[in-house]
């Protein structure tokens, strides 16, 4: 049966999928968010869904929001997340990130609904 499977392997499992307790463990969540992200399929929505929600609890009760300027708010989130440019393609192309981070072209809406769902945060961050 199913279940037993679960609990017979529920001690691997745990280590994954149990609500964050520090840092450590929200970074542990992020890891498998991005690796669920990278390797997608129907079969694995749920089990991101539920990962996001996790790591989104942590986040809205550990972790301020940036406040302030848009551009230096995503570069803190990048850096807390240890992302880099060709790692945003929620906001389009190389040459597009690289020119929303040099202050050349502002964040539309399309990118900051993006940005805001993947970094579980406020959209008003990115305003």
């Amino acid at each position: 049966m199913v279940y037993e499977q679960l609990i017979r392997n529920w001690s691997e499992i745990a280590t994954h999928l149990s609500k964050p307790k520090n840092d450590q463990d929200l970074d542990r969540l992020i890891e498998l968010s991005d690796y669920l992200m990278d390797h997608m399929s129907e079969k694995l929505e749920g089990l991101l869904d539920y990962v996001g929600l996790l790591i989104e609890e942590y986040e809205s009760k550990n972790i301020p929001e940036p406040e302030g300027d848009p551009i230096e708010a995503l570069q803190l989130l990048m850096k807390e997340h240890g992302l880099r440019q060709k790692d945003l393609v929620e906001i389009g192309s190389p040459g597009v990130i690289s020119e929303v981070l040099n202050r050349k072209r502002e964040l539309n809406k399309r990118q900051i609904i993006a940005l805001s769902e993947r970094f579980h945060c406020s959209p008003a961050v990115f305003l």
